[in-house]
């Protein structure tokens, strides 16, 4: 890949997946199945003290990257900033749009396939965004950084830190529910699958 010649491509499909991430979570949301955990964290803070999603969103990224600056700066890039600053404003606009024009049934299956249309959403944003390499969003940077600094692999890194935020969010009465573990255990092949099929075509000239 040149990185190079393909730069405005890269940056076309990063904040294409940016906008769908939004979508994604506010899907996930709507869908009252549990978000994944550090959306899930976020919004159960966010709820207990009451300050909108996005500003918690906001703060808390300003904590992760502390720990990017001074162990990951070479994860820094524009994709960093844009997922900071960003995503929770676009999943705020996204959860308002939604609740205007639809309303979620409370019967289980169709909110189960409401949720099965967030996996496939964001899956496809998380490849996006990764394969157009422009920088790691400050909390996605804790597991690898994580598993650089000690011998634990990549995937266990990514269960504990998924791990801490869904205890946070329970413990601050956020919902935990089937969402939540699906993106704790099983977006890995639907991401896989789009990279290699969708996001790497999108980013190659």
């Amino acid at each position: 890949m040149n990185n190079t010649n393909n730069l405005p491509r890269r940056i076309a499909v990063m904040f294409f997946g940016l906008v769908l991430m939004g979508l994604g979570i506010a899907i996930f949301k709507v869908s009252l199945m549990g978000n994944d955990p550090s959306t899930a964290m976020v919004m159960a803070i966010g709820d207990k003290i009451g300050v909108p999603f996005s500003v918690v969103l906001l703060v808390a990224n300003a904590l992760w990257f502390v720990a990017e600056i001074v162990w990951g700066r070479r994860y820094i890039g524009i994709g960093t900033f844009a997922n900071w600053f960003g995503v929770g404003t676009l999943a705020s606009l996204w959860i308002g749009g939604i609740n205007r024009l639809f309303t979620v049934p409370e019967a289980f299956l169709p909110r189960l396939f409401i949720l099965a249309v967030g996996v496939l959403v964001l899956s496809l944003s998380v490849s996006l965004y990764q394969t157009a390499d422009l920088g790691i969003a400050p909390y996605d940077v804790l597991s690898i950084l994580l598993s650089k600094k000690t011998p634990i692999p990549y995937f266990w890194c990514r269960i504990l830190t998924d791990s801490i935020c869904t205890a946070v969010a329970f413990l601050f009465g956020g919902l935990i529910g089937l969402g939540t573990l699906v993106c704790a255990l099983g977006l890995g092949p639907f991401i896989a699958f789009f990279s290699k099929h969708v996001a790497a075509k999108l980013v190659q000239e």
